[in-house]
């Protein structure tokens, strides 16, 4: 993967991961860099997804491809923030 690549997963993991991070209610006591993680792999997870049930290209934005990652997201950090919270973690 060239450094372009890797910036964009980064920036797109940032993005979904953070609109994940809004729709979840309360405060995740959970770092960045977990919130990108969790983004990225909300995205990979979500255009696969898209991709099976014929949604992954569409004239224009991908709004359902969108929603799927961003609702993967928001479980992600929804699940994470808990398993977090019970370990002790705090940021």
């Amino acid at each position: 993967m060239a450094v372009g690549g890797i910036i964009s997963a980064l920036i797109i993991g940032l993005i979904i991961g953070a609109l994940g991070r809004l729709v979840v209610p309360g405060k995740q006591h959970i770092p960045i860099w977990l919130t990108i993680v969790i983004g990225i792999v909300a995205a990979l997870i979500g255009t696969a997804i898209a991709g099976a049930i014929g949604v992954a290209n569409t004239a224009g934005i991908d709004w359902i491809e969108l929603l799927i990652q961003v609702v993967l997201a928001a479980a992600g950090v929804w699940l994470v923030a808990g398993l977090y919270a019970r370990r002790g973690h705090h940021v």
